[in-house]
C-alpha cells in the first residue's frame, strides 16, 4: 500500500430493508462459502453471520473483510500457521468509518438518543467492532493457504469522551495499530466531528478509545506472535512509545497485585474514616447525615441468557456487546441516584478476565462507588459495573468483567431543577471501603502517570 494513500473508508448505511424493495432479494440460508472464487451468491447471506445483530457498523466491517472473516470461521483443519512475520505500517491498518447521518435518516434514528446525541453504549459496540477489524488487517499475511489468528479483546485502556456528539451531524471514526508486542496489538481509535455551526471547521476529536487485542492460534489456543510494527512519522513512534510505556506500567501492576503486602496503619485509618459514617447508618438511622447514601443502597441489577444472535466470529460473545449493556445499567444507576439526567464522560481501564459464551448466564450488578463534589459545576458519579457468569447447575459464580464508567449531569438538567444536589456515598461494610479506596488510588495514579 503506498504510504502517502489515503486510509479505507468503511461507508455506513442503515440495515432496516424496505420492505417494499423486492429488488435484492436476500440469499437463502443454505448458500454457504468455501472460501473460493469471488462468487457472491457462493457466499453465506451477510445478515447470517454471526453478530449481524449489533448494529450497522458491524455489517459494514464484517463485509469489508469477508473474506478473512469467512476462513475465520471455518479454518482449513490442515492449513498451517503462518510461516514468516510480516513488517507493516500502521498506515496498513488504518481505516475509517463515515455515518452520513446528515442525509440517512434511518441510520440516523438508529443512533439517536432522547437528547438527540449518538447513544454511547451502541458506540461502543462500533468501536470494538473496529478495533478488532483493524488487528485483523494488521496480522492477516493476505495467504488464504495458512490459517488465520484468533484476535479477542483482552482490555480497553481507556475512553474518554471529550465533547457531546451529535446525532445531527456527520460522524467518522479513524483507527489504526499503534504497538504491538510479542502476540499483543493496541489499536488507537479517535471519533471525530466537526463543530455543527461550521462543518469545514479542522476536525476534532470527540472521543478516543484504547484498545488492546491478543491473538491466539486457532488450532492450539496457545498464544501466537503477530506481525512487527514500524512507525514512520514522528506521531506515529509518538504513539508507539506512549502504548510502550502504557504496556509495561500494566505488567508492573501485575507483579505488584500479585505480591500484595500487609495493610499498613496509614490505611486502616483511611478505611475507619470511610466506614465512620456507614456505622451511623446502620447503628443510628435516624441520626445519619442526609446528604449521604449508603453504597448498597445504590445498587442495580439485570440478568439475561447470552443468544447466538450476541456472538462475534469465534463463536463467543462480542465484547462490544458487554460494554453496551454494561454503559445502559451505569447510566440508568447514575440517573436513579442523582434524579438528573447523567451525561458520560469516560470508560476506566477495562480487562476481559474470561470470555463469556452462547448460553452463558450473565448477571450485571452496579452501584455508585463514590462521588467527587468539589467542583459544584460539574459532579462526579463514579459508577462500577461487575459482570458475572453464573452456572446454577454447577453452583459456581465468576466474574468477568469490571466496567468503572464516570458521569457527571447534563447543564440543561442542572438549570431545569433548582436546589438539586449529589449526595455522598459511604460504605457500610470494610470490603466496600477497600473498594471505594482501590478505585481512589488508581485514579490518582492514573492521573500522576498521565
Amino acid at each position: 500500500m503506498d504510504a502517502n494513500s489515503p486510509p479505507q473508508t468503511i461507508p455506513v448505511v442503515s440495515t432496516f430493508a424496505n420492505p417494499f424493495d423486492s429488488q435484492n432479494p436476500p440469499l437463502p440460508p443454505a448458500a454457504t462459502s468455501n472460501g473460493a472464487g469471488d462468487d457472491t451468491a457462493a457466499r453465506k447471506p451477510i445478515a447470517l453471520w454471526p453478530g449481524m445483530y449489533h448494529s450497522p457498523v458491524t455489517n459494514a466491517l464484517w463485509e469489508a473483510r469477508s473474506k478473512i472473516f469467512e476462513r475465520m470461521i471455518d479454518p482449513p483443519k490442515d492449513a498451517p500457521p503462518q510461516s514468516e512475520l510480516l513488517s507493516k505500517t500502521p498506515h496498513q491498518s488504518r481505516t475509517s468509518i463515515l455515518y452520513n447521518f446528515s442525509s440517512d435518516y434511518i441510520l440516523r434514528e438508529q443512533y439517536r438518543d432522547p437528547w438527540n446525541e449518538v447513544r454511547i453504549g451502541k458506540l461502543l459496540e462500533d468501536l470494538d467492532a473496529l478495533a478488532g477489524t483493524i488487528s485483523v488487517k494488521h496480522c492477516s499475511d493476505e495467504d488464504s493457504t495458512t490459517r488465520p489468528l484468533l484476535l479477542v479483546t483482552a482490555s480497553v485502556d481507556r475512553i474518554v469522551l471529550k465533547k457531546p456528539i451529535s446525532v445531527d451531524v456527520d460522524l467518522k471514526i479513524v483507527g489504526s495499530a499503534i504497538w504491538v508486542g510479542r502476540s499483543s496489538i493496541e489499536i488507537q481509535l479517535d471519533v471525530i466531528q466537526p463543530a455543527k455551526e461550521d462543518s469545514d471547521s479542522s476536525d476534532a476529536a470527540a472521543l478516543t478509545a484504547n484498545f488492546i487485542f491478543v491473538a491466539r492460534d486457532s488450532m492450539t489456543g496457545k498464544a501466537a506472535p503477530v506481525n512487527r510494527l514500524v512507525p514512520e512519522t514522528k506521531q506515529e513512534k509518538s504513539l508507539f512509545e506512549e502504548a510502550e510505556a502504557r504496556s509495561k506500567l500494566r505488567k508492573r501492576k501485575r507483579v505488584d497485585d500479585d505480591g500484595k503486602k500487609e495493610v499498613e496503619s496509614g490505611e486502616m485509618n483511611r478505611l475507619k474514616a470511610l466506614l465512620a459514617e456507614g456505622r451511623i447508618f446502620c447503628d443510628m438511622p435516624a441520626l445519619a447525615n442526609r446528604d449521604s447514601i449508603l453504597l448498597r443502597d445504590t445498587c442495580l441489577q439485570n440478568s439475561l441468557i447470552c443468544q447466538p444472535q450476541q456472538r462475534n466470529i469465534h463463536g463467543r460473545i462480542f465484547g462490544g456487546f458487554l460494554m453496551h449493556r454494561a454503559f445502559e445499567l451505569a447510566f440508568s444507576t447514575a440517573y436513579a441516584f442523582a434524579g438528573l439526567v447523567p451525561y458520560f464522560l469516560e470508560v476506566d481501564h477495562v480487562d476481559f478476565l474470561r470470555p463469556v459464551d452462547v448460553g452463558d448466564f450473565l448477571r450485571l450488578k452496579s452501584c455508585v462507588l463514590y462521588t467527587e463534589l468539589e467542583n459544584p459545576d460539574e459532579p462526579l458519579i463514579n459508577v462500577e459495573v461487575v459482570a458475572h457468569v453464573t452456572k446454577p447447575e454447577l453452583r459456581t459464580s465468576e466474574v468477568t468483567n469490571t466496567f468503572y464508567f464516570t458521569f457527571t449531569v447534563r447543564s440543561e438538567a442542572k438549570a431545569a431543577k433548582n436546589g438539586y444536589r449529589i449526595r455522598t456515598v459511604v460504605p457500610a461494610t470494610e470490603e466496600e471501603a477497600r473498594l471505594i479506596l482501590e478505585r481512589k488510588d488508581a485514579e490518582t495514579l492514573r492521573l500522576a502517570s498521565a
